[in-house]
Protein backbone atom coordinates (compact mmCIF):
# COMPACT_ATOMS: atom_id res chain seq x y z
CA UNK A 1 0.00 0.00 0.00
CA UNK A 2 1.40 3.41 -1.00
CA UNK A 3 2.02 5.97 1.77
CA UNK A 4 -0.43 8.89 1.97
CA UNK A 5 0.57 12.07 0.10
CA UNK A 6 1.79 14.88 2.28
CA UNK A 7 2.68 18.52 1.75
CA UNK A 8 5.60 18.28 4.17
CA UNK A 9 9.05 17.68 2.75
CA UNK A 10 11.39 16.42 5.46
CA UNK A 11 14.69 18.22 5.76
CA UNK A 12 13.33 21.42 4.19
CA UNK A 13 11.88 24.60 5.60
CA UNK A 14 8.28 25.64 5.16
CA UNK A 15 7.96 27.29 1.70
CA UNK A 16 6.74 30.59 3.23
CA UNK A 17 9.71 30.74 5.63
CA UNK A 18 12.05 29.78 2.80
CA UNK A 19 10.62 32.56 0.63
CA UNK A 20 11.09 35.12 3.44
CA UNK A 21 14.69 34.01 3.99
CA UNK A 22 15.39 34.27 0.28
CA UNK A 23 13.88 37.76 0.19
CA UNK A 24 16.08 38.75 3.14
CA UNK A 25 19.15 37.41 1.30
CA UNK A 26 18.18 39.39 -1.80
CA UNK A 27 17.85 42.59 0.26
CA UNK A 28 21.20 41.96 2.00
CA UNK A 29 22.78 41.43 -1.41
CA UNK A 30 21.44 44.85 -2.45
CA UNK A 31 22.35 46.85 0.67
CA UNK A 32 25.78 48.57 0.55
CA UNK A 33 27.42 46.98 3.61
CA UNK A 34 26.55 43.32 2.96
CA UNK A 35 26.47 43.20 -0.85
CA UNK A 36 30.16 42.43 -1.37
CA UNK A 37 32.50 40.36 0.85
CA UNK A 38 35.59 39.86 -1.28
CA UNK A 39 37.86 42.64 0.07
CA UNK A 40 41.58 42.08 0.72
CA UNK A 41 43.45 43.10 3.86
CA UNK A 42 44.95 46.13 2.13
CA UNK A 43 41.42 47.41 1.42
CA UNK A 44 41.09 47.63 5.19
CA UNK A 45 44.37 49.58 5.38
CA UNK A 46 43.51 52.33 2.94
CA UNK A 47 39.82 52.50 3.95
CA UNK A 48 40.92 53.13 7.55
CA UNK A 49 43.54 55.69 6.50
CA UNK A 50 40.94 57.49 4.38
CA UNK A 51 38.42 57.39 7.24
CA UNK A 52 40.82 58.66 9.88
CA UNK A 53 43.31 61.05 8.30
CA UNK A 54 41.53 64.06 6.90
CA UNK A 55 40.35 67.45 8.03
CA UNK A 56 41.47 66.52 11.54
CA UNK A 57 45.22 66.42 10.77
CA UNK A 58 45.17 69.96 9.37
CA UNK A 59 43.80 71.35 12.63
CA UNK A 60 46.28 69.60 14.96
CA UNK A 61 48.86 72.45 15.06
CA UNK A 62 45.97 74.78 15.95
CA UNK A 63 44.92 72.35 18.68
CA UNK A 64 48.50 72.32 19.97
CA UNK A 65 48.43 76.13 20.19
CA UNK A 66 45.47 75.82 22.57
CA UNK A 67 46.90 72.91 24.56
CA UNK A 68 50.58 73.83 24.85
CA UNK A 69 53.59 71.53 24.50
CA UNK A 70 53.15 69.31 27.57
CA UNK A 71 49.37 68.63 27.53
CA UNK A 72 49.34 68.61 23.72
CA UNK A 73 51.93 65.88 23.27
CA UNK A 74 50.42 63.77 26.09
CA UNK A 75 46.88 64.03 24.65
CA UNK A 76 48.05 63.20 21.11
CA UNK A 77 49.99 60.10 22.22
CA UNK A 78 47.26 58.94 24.64
CA UNK A 79 44.61 59.33 21.94
CA UNK A 80 46.67 57.26 19.49
CA UNK A 81 47.10 54.44 22.06
CA UNK A 82 43.52 54.48 23.38
CA UNK A 83 41.90 54.55 19.94
CA UNK A 84 44.16 51.74 18.66
CA UNK A 85 43.08 49.67 21.68
CA UNK A 86 39.36 50.36 21.20
CA UNK A 87 39.69 49.65 17.48
CA UNK A 88 41.26 46.27 18.32
CA UNK A 89 38.26 45.57 20.57
CA UNK A 90 35.81 46.23 17.74
CA UNK A 91 37.75 44.03 15.32
CA UNK A 92 37.67 41.22 17.91
CA UNK A 93 33.94 41.65 18.63
CA UNK A 94 32.93 41.52 14.95
CA UNK A 95 32.69 37.70 15.04
CA UNK A 96 32.57 36.91 18.75
CA UNK A 97 29.41 34.80 18.25
CA UNK A 98 30.18 31.65 16.19
CA UNK A 99 28.45 31.75 12.82
CA UNK A 100 27.36 35.40 13.14
CA UNK A 101 28.94 38.64 11.97
CA UNK A 102 28.11 42.05 13.42
CA UNK A 103 28.32 43.93 10.14
CA UNK A 104 27.19 47.27 11.54
CA UNK A 105 28.05 49.26 14.66
CA UNK A 106 24.43 49.25 15.85
CA UNK A 107 24.18 45.45 15.49
CA UNK A 108 27.04 45.09 17.98
CA UNK A 109 25.31 47.63 20.23
CA UNK A 110 22.07 45.65 20.08
CA UNK A 111 23.91 42.47 21.09
CA UNK A 112 25.59 44.25 24.01
CA UNK A 113 22.67 46.34 25.32
CA UNK A 114 19.52 44.70 23.92
CA UNK A 115 17.58 45.12 20.68
CA UNK A 116 15.88 48.48 21.39
CA UNK A 117 18.33 50.07 23.83
CA UNK A 118 21.34 49.18 21.67
CA UNK A 119 19.70 50.81 18.67
CA UNK A 120 18.97 54.03 20.57
CA UNK A 121 22.45 54.19 22.11
CA UNK A 122 24.44 53.64 18.93
CA UNK A 123 22.46 54.89 15.92
CA UNK A 124 21.98 58.56 16.99
CA UNK A 125 25.67 58.91 17.88
CA UNK A 126 26.83 57.14 14.75
CA UNK A 127 24.60 59.31 12.57
CA UNK A 128 25.83 62.50 14.26
CA UNK A 129 29.41 61.41 13.59
CA UNK A 130 28.96 60.34 9.98
CA UNK A 131 26.63 63.15 8.91
CA UNK A 132 28.78 65.60 10.89
CA UNK A 133 31.95 64.44 9.12
CA UNK A 134 30.26 64.74 5.75
CA UNK A 135 29.21 68.32 6.53
CA UNK A 136 32.68 69.28 7.76
CA UNK A 137 34.27 67.66 4.69
CA UNK A 138 31.95 69.67 2.44
CA UNK A 139 33.34 72.80 4.13
CA UNK A 140 36.93 71.50 3.95
CA UNK A 141 36.66 70.60 0.28
CA UNK A 142 35.08 73.95 -0.59
CA UNK A 143 37.65 75.95 1.41
CA UNK A 144 40.55 74.03 -0.17
CA UNK A 145 39.19 74.68 -3.67
CA UNK A 146 38.86 78.35 -2.74
CA UNK A 147 42.50 78.41 -1.58
CA UNK A 148 43.65 76.92 -4.91
CA UNK A 149 41.61 79.55 -6.77
CA UNK A 150 43.09 82.38 -4.66
CA UNK A 151 46.68 81.17 -5.19
CA UNK A 152 46.24 80.87 -8.96
CA UNK A 153 44.55 84.28 -9.18
CA UNK A 154 46.95 86.07 -6.78
CA UNK A 155 48.67 88.12 -9.51
CA UNK A 156 45.91 88.16 -12.10
CA UNK A 157 43.34 90.92 -12.53
CA UNK A 158 41.09 88.87 -14.82
CA UNK A 159 39.91 86.51 -12.05
CA UNK A 160 36.47 87.12 -10.61
CA UNK A 161 36.16 86.76 -6.81
CA UNK A 162 33.84 83.92 -5.79
CA UNK A 163 31.96 83.20 -2.59
CA UNK A 164 32.85 80.18 -0.44
CA UNK A 165 29.29 79.01 -1.10
CA UNK A 166 30.07 78.38 -4.77
CA UNK A 167 33.21 76.41 -3.99
CA UNK A 168 31.25 74.16 -1.64
CA UNK A 169 28.69 73.63 -4.41
CA UNK A 170 31.46 72.76 -6.90
CA UNK A 171 32.92 70.27 -4.43
CA UNK A 172 29.51 68.69 -3.77
CA UNK A 173 28.88 68.16 -7.49
CA UNK A 174 31.44 65.31 -7.46
CA UNK A 175 29.42 63.50 -4.78
CA UNK A 176 26.21 63.66 -6.77
CA UNK A 177 28.06 61.26 -9.10
CA UNK A 178 30.27 59.16 -6.80
CA UNK A 179 27.51 58.54 -4.27
CA UNK A 180 25.87 56.13 -6.69
CA UNK A 181 28.70 53.60 -6.45
CA UNK A 182 26.90 50.73 -4.70
CA UNK A 183 29.23 49.56 -1.88
CA UNK A 184 32.61 49.84 -0.12
CA UNK A 185 34.44 47.61 -2.57
CA UNK A 186 33.24 49.68 -5.50
CA UNK A 187 34.84 52.81 -4.00
CA UNK A 188 38.15 51.01 -3.28
CA UNK A 189 39.93 52.94 -6.04
CA UNK A 190 38.63 56.28 -4.76
CA UNK A 191 39.65 55.31 -1.21
CA UNK A 192 43.16 54.27 -2.28
CA UNK A 193 43.69 57.59 -4.08
CA UNK A 194 42.41 59.41 -1.00
CA UNK A 195 44.77 57.50 1.33
CA UNK A 196 47.78 58.34 -0.88
CA UNK A 197 46.70 61.99 -0.98
CA UNK A 198 46.41 62.14 2.83
CA UNK A 199 50.02 61.04 3.26
CA UNK A 200 51.10 63.42 0.47
CA UNK A 201 49.50 66.61 1.80
CA UNK A 202 50.48 65.79 5.38
CA UNK A 203 54.10 65.47 4.22
CA UNK A 204 53.83 68.75 2.29
CA UNK A 205 52.37 70.45 5.40
CA UNK A 206 55.15 69.47 7.81
CA UNK A 207 58.03 69.54 5.29
CA UNK A 208 57.08 73.02 4.02
CA UNK A 209 56.70 74.22 7.61
CA UNK A 210 60.15 72.87 8.41
CA UNK A 211 61.60 74.51 5.31
CA UNK A 212 59.98 77.80 6.24
CA UNK A 213 61.77 77.76 9.57
CA UNK A 214 60.66 79.07 12.94
CA UNK A 215 58.85 82.36 12.41
CA UNK A 216 60.19 85.62 13.91
CA UNK A 217 58.86 86.44 17.38
CA UNK A 218 57.18 83.03 17.67
CA UNK A 219 55.71 82.27 21.09
CA UNK A 220 54.25 79.09 22.55
CA UNK A 221 51.97 80.61 25.17
CA UNK A 222 48.20 80.22 24.75
CA UNK A 223 46.76 82.02 21.72
CA UNK A 224 44.11 83.49 24.07
CA UNK A 225 44.75 86.37 26.48
CA UNK A 226 41.92 85.90 28.98
CA UNK A 227 41.50 82.96 31.34
CA UNK A 228 38.05 82.30 29.88
CA UNK A 229 39.52 82.20 26.35
CA UNK A 230 42.32 79.86 27.44
CA UNK A 231 39.86 77.48 29.13
CA UNK A 232 37.42 77.32 26.23
CA UNK A 233 40.29 77.11 23.74
CA UNK A 234 41.62 74.08 25.63
CA UNK A 235 38.18 72.45 25.50
CA UNK A 236 37.87 73.12 21.77
CA UNK A 237 41.33 71.62 21.16
CA UNK A 238 40.23 68.40 22.89
CA UNK A 239 37.44 68.17 20.31
CA UNK A 240 39.90 68.76 17.46
CA UNK A 241 42.00 65.81 18.67
CA UNK A 242 38.90 63.61 19.10
CA UNK A 243 37.80 64.50 15.57
CA UNK A 244 41.20 63.38 14.25
CA UNK A 245 40.61 59.83 15.52
CA UNK A 246 37.21 59.07 14.07
CA UNK A 247 37.62 55.86 12.08
CA UNK A 248 35.80 53.62 14.58
CA UNK A 249 32.41 54.63 13.26
CA UNK A 250 32.96 52.72 10.04
CA UNK A 251 35.33 49.93 11.17
CA UNK A 252 32.73 47.14 11.48
CA UNK A 253 31.23 48.14 8.15
CA UNK A 254 34.69 47.94 6.56
CA UNK A 255 35.36 44.56 8.19
CA UNK A 256 32.03 43.29 6.85
CA UNK A 257 33.47 43.48 3.33
CA UNK A 258 36.28 40.99 4.13
CA UNK A 259 35.56 37.26 3.53
CA UNK A 260 35.47 35.04 6.61
CA UNK A 261 35.48 31.31 7.39
CA UNK A 262 35.84 29.45 10.72
CA UNK A 263 39.41 28.59 9.73
CA UNK A 264 40.27 32.10 8.53
CA UNK A 265 38.14 34.70 10.34
CA UNK A 266 38.05 38.24 9.02
CA UNK A 267 39.75 39.69 12.10
CA UNK A 268 43.19 38.48 10.86
CA UNK A 269 43.35 40.49 7.62
CA UNK A 270 41.36 43.34 9.20
CA UNK A 271 43.84 43.77 12.06
CA UNK A 272 46.77 43.65 9.63
CA UNK A 273 45.17 46.50 7.70
CA UNK A 274 44.49 48.45 10.91
CA UNK A 275 48.15 48.22 12.00
CA UNK A 276 49.32 49.55 8.61
CA UNK A 277 46.70 52.31 8.81
CA UNK A 278 47.78 53.37 12.30
CA UNK A 279 51.44 53.54 11.26
CA UNK A 280 50.38 55.87 8.43
CA UNK A 281 48.25 57.86 10.91
CA UNK A 282 51.29 58.33 13.17
CA UNK A 283 53.42 59.43 10.19
CA UNK A 284 50.77 62.01 9.29
CA UNK A 285 49.63 63.29 12.70
CA UNK A 286 52.73 63.70 14.85
CA UNK A 287 55.00 65.54 12.36
CA UNK A 288 52.19 67.88 11.25
CA UNK A 289 51.07 68.67 14.82
CA UNK A 290 54.51 69.12 16.36
CA UNK A 291 56.40 70.78 13.49
CA UNK A 292 53.45 73.01 12.58
CA UNK A 293 53.20 74.27 16.15
CA UNK A 294 56.98 74.57 16.48
CA UNK A 295 57.22 76.80 13.38
CA UNK A 296 54.15 79.04 13.82
CA UNK A 297 53.53 78.90 17.57
CA UNK A 298 50.27 80.46 18.73
CA UNK A 299 49.68 82.30 15.43
CA UNK A 300 48.96 79.10 13.46
CA UNK A 301 45.59 79.05 11.67
CA UNK A 302 42.89 76.40 12.22
CA UNK A 303 43.99 74.85 8.90
CA UNK A 304 47.79 74.60 8.69
CA UNK A 305 47.75 74.99 4.88
CA UNK A 306 46.24 78.46 5.27
CA UNK A 307 49.24 79.50 7.40
CA UNK A 308 51.58 78.29 4.65
CA UNK A 309 51.49 80.85 1.83
CA UNK A 310 54.67 80.07 -0.16
CA UNK A 311 55.73 78.45 -2.39
CA UNK A 312 52.35 79.03 -3.99
CA UNK A 313 52.46 76.12 -6.43
CA UNK A 314 53.22 73.64 -3.62
CA UNK A 315 50.45 74.95 -1.34
CA UNK A 316 48.02 74.82 -4.27
CA UNK A 317 49.06 71.21 -4.91
CA UNK A 318 48.59 70.33 -1.23
CA UNK A 319 45.09 71.82 -1.29
CA UNK A 320 44.25 69.82 -4.42
CA UNK A 321 45.44 66.70 -2.54
CA UNK A 322 43.15 67.66 0.34
CA UNK A 323 40.21 67.95 -2.06
CA UNK A 324 40.89 64.50 -3.52
CA UNK A 325 41.27 63.01 -0.05
CA UNK A 326 38.08 64.46 1.42
CA UNK A 327 36.20 63.25 -1.67
CA UNK A 328 37.19 59.70 -0.66
CA UNK A 329 36.58 60.35 3.05
CA UNK A 330 33.11 61.70 2.34
CA UNK A 331 32.23 58.48 0.52
CA UNK A 332 33.64 56.26 3.30
CA UNK A 333 31.49 58.00 5.94
CA UNK A 334 28.45 58.32 3.69
CA UNK A 335 28.27 54.59 2.87
CA UNK A 336 26.97 53.47 6.32
CA UNK A 337 24.45 56.34 6.20
CA UNK A 338 23.28 55.18 2.78
CA UNK A 339 22.99 51.68 4.25
CA UNK A 340 20.80 52.93 7.12
CA UNK A 341 18.60 55.02 4.82
CA UNK A 342 18.14 52.20 2.31
CA UNK A 343 17.52 49.64 5.09
CA UNK A 344 14.67 51.78 6.46
CA UNK A 345 13.21 52.38 2.98
CA UNK A 346 13.31 48.70 1.99
CA UNK A 347 12.72 46.85 5.26
CA UNK A 348 10.50 49.26 7.20
CA UNK A 349 8.64 51.26 4.56
CA UNK A 350 8.84 48.28 2.16
CA UNK A 351 9.91 50.04 -1.02
CA UNK A 352 11.29 47.79 -3.73
CA UNK A 353 15.13 47.79 -3.82
CA UNK A 354 15.58 49.54 -7.16
CA UNK A 355 18.27 51.75 -8.70
CA UNK A 356 15.98 54.80 -8.80
CA UNK A 357 15.16 54.46 -5.08
CA UNK A 358 18.90 54.54 -4.38
CA UNK A 359 19.38 57.41 -6.85
CA UNK A 360 16.75 59.62 -5.17
CA UNK A 361 17.72 58.78 -1.57
CA UNK A 362 21.45 59.39 -2.03
CA UNK A 363 20.98 62.62 -4.00
CA UNK A 364 18.75 64.00 -1.25
CA UNK A 365 21.39 63.15 1.36
CA UNK A 366 24.22 64.81 -0.59
CA UNK A 367 22.05 67.90 -1.14
CA UNK A 368 21.28 68.04 2.61
CA UNK A 369 24.95 67.94 3.67
CA UNK A 370 25.78 70.57 1.03
CA UNK A 371 23.02 72.88 2.28
CA UNK A 372 24.12 72.63 5.93
CA UNK A 373 27.80 73.15 4.97
CA UNK A 374 26.91 76.28 2.98
CA UNK A 375 24.83 77.60 5.88
CA UNK A 376 27.39 76.94 8.67
CA UNK A 377 30.95 76.91 7.27
CA UNK A 378 32.66 77.34 10.67
CA UNK A 379 35.51 74.89 10.18
CA UNK A 380 37.34 75.14 13.54
CA UNK A 381 34.25 75.26 15.71
CA UNK A 382 32.59 72.41 13.84
CA UNK A 383 35.60 70.16 14.46
CA UNK A 384 35.57 70.82 18.19
CA UNK A 385 31.82 70.52 18.59
CA UNK A 386 31.33 67.29 16.63
CA UNK A 387 34.62 65.89 17.92
CA UNK A 388 33.54 66.05 21.52
CA UNK A 389 29.81 65.52 21.23
CA UNK A 390 29.80 62.26 19.28
CA UNK A 391 33.30 61.17 18.31
CA UNK A 392 34.44 60.74 21.91
CA UNK A 393 31.68 58.23 22.81
CA UNK A 394 31.86 56.11 19.64
CA UNK A 395 35.66 56.15 19.49
CA UNK A 396 37.01 56.40 23.03
CA UNK A 397 34.62 54.60 25.37
CA UNK A 398 31.56 52.97 23.77
CA UNK A 399 33.65 49.97 22.57
CA UNK A 400 34.97 49.62 26.14
CA UNK A 401 31.44 49.60 27.60
CA UNK A 402 30.41 46.94 25.08
CA UNK A 403 33.49 44.88 25.95
CA UNK A 404 32.66 45.03 29.68
CA UNK A 405 28.99 44.20 29.02
CA UNK A 406 29.76 41.20 26.79
CA UNK A 407 32.97 39.67 28.17
CA UNK A 408 32.52 40.72 31.82
CA UNK A 409 36.24 40.70 32.80
CA UNK A 410 37.08 40.14 36.46
CA UNK A 411 36.93 43.29 38.59
CA UNK A 412 40.31 45.05 38.95
CA UNK A 413 41.89 42.79 36.31
CA UNK A 414 44.09 44.48 33.67
CA UNK A 415 41.28 44.40 31.09
CA UNK A 416 38.74 45.83 33.58
CA UNK A 417 41.08 48.65 34.65
CA UNK A 418 42.13 49.53 31.08
CA UNK A 419 38.52 49.76 29.94
CA UNK A 420 37.45 51.93 32.87
CA UNK A 421 40.38 54.30 32.34
CA UNK A 422 39.32 54.70 28.69
CA UNK A 423 35.70 55.25 29.75
CA UNK A 424 36.57 57.96 32.31
CA UNK A 425 38.87 59.82 29.91
CA UNK A 426 36.31 59.51 27.10
CA UNK A 427 33.47 60.89 29.23
CA UNK A 428 35.62 63.88 30.27
CA UNK A 429 36.37 64.51 26.60
CA UNK A 430 32.69 64.19 25.67
CA UNK A 431 31.63 66.74 28.31
CA UNK A 432 34.35 69.37 27.83
CA UNK A 433 35.03 69.43 24.06
CA UNK A 434 31.55 70.48 22.80
CA UNK A 435 31.58 73.48 25.17
CA UNK A 436 34.68 74.90 23.50
CA UNK A 437 33.45 74.04 20.03
CA UNK A 438 30.06 75.70 20.56
CA UNK A 439 31.72 78.87 21.91
CA UNK A 440 34.00 78.97 18.86
CA UNK A 441 30.99 78.64 16.53
CA UNK A 442 29.25 81.53 18.35
CA UNK A 443 32.37 83.73 18.07
CA UNK A 444 32.82 82.95 14.36
CA UNK A 445 29.14 83.52 13.60
CA UNK A 446 29.22 87.11 14.94
CA UNK A 447 31.06 88.30 11.83
CA UNK A 448 29.38 85.92 9.41
CA UNK A 449 26.59 86.70 6.97
CA UNK A 450 24.61 83.70 5.75
CA UNK A 451 25.52 82.56 2.22
CA UNK A 452 28.05 85.38 1.91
Amino acid sequence: MAPPETNTVYGRLDPDIEAKLQKQKDIDAWLPITSSRNAKWWYSAFHNVTAMVGAGVLSLPYAMSNLGWGPGVVILVLSWIITLYTLWQMVEMHEMVPGKRFDRYHELGQYAFGEKLGLWIVVPQQLIVEVGVNIVYMVTGGRSLEKVHDIICANKTSCTPMKTTYFIMIFSSVHFVLSHLPNFNSIAGVSLAAAVMSLSYSTIAWATSLGKGVQPHVTYTSRHHSDVGKTFGFFNALGDVAFAYAGHNVVLEIQATIPSTPEKPSKGPMWKGVIVAYIVVALCYFPVALIGYYVFGNTVRDNILISLEKPGWLIAMANIFVVIHVIGSYQIYAMPVFDMIETVLVKKIRFKPTWYLRFIARNIYVAFTMFVAITFPFFGGLLGFFGGFAFAPTTYFLPCIMWLAIYKPKRFSLSWCANWICIVLGVILMVLAPIGGLRQIIIDSKNYTFYS
